[in-house]
């Protein structure tokens, strides 16, 4: 039977060191003058789970050039998660779909946007995106 060296391979599931992931954000309860908040989504199967991506751009290419980010460590998203009872982390995901009030069609666009118009309120002013400085 040979001795094992020092210098052997650490065991597979030895957690390694932590990288900091691009973690989406939207504003806090109160605005973006109290902080920000971390996003979290679901699967296809409806499970709630953290989101986090490898890099700045691949966060863009999925959720749009305007999301707001922070960088956090695996370790650190997850315990975000915990208390909230989301125990799944994916990691640069590559498919998502906008919220079914947001896809429109584009005739249905139009039509909504001839009703705003002719609506009896004006529908002008600052939005939470404008006074957080998007």
């Amino acid at each position: 039977m040979s001795e094992r060296s020092g210098t052997d391979d650490p065991e597979p599931f030895e957690p390694g060191p932590a990288v900091p992931l691009f973690v989406p954000v939207r504003p806090g309860p109160a605005g973006c003058a109290t902080g920000w908040t971390t996003r979290f989504f679901r699967t296809p199967l409806g499970d709630r789970t953290a989101v986090g991506f490898t890099s700045a751009h691949r966060l863009a290419a999925t959720l749009g050039d305007g999301q707001h980010w922070i960088r956090l460590s695996e370790p650190a998203l997850r315990a975000l998660g915990t208390p909230l009872g989301v125990t799944v982390l994916t990691v640069d995901p590559q498919l998502t779909a906008q919220a079914p009030g947001r896809a429109l069609s584009a005739a249905a666009g139009a039509a909504a946007d001839g009703a705003r118009r002719a609506g009896p309120y004006p529908r002008s002013g600052p939005t939470a995106a404008t006074r957080c400085g998007r």
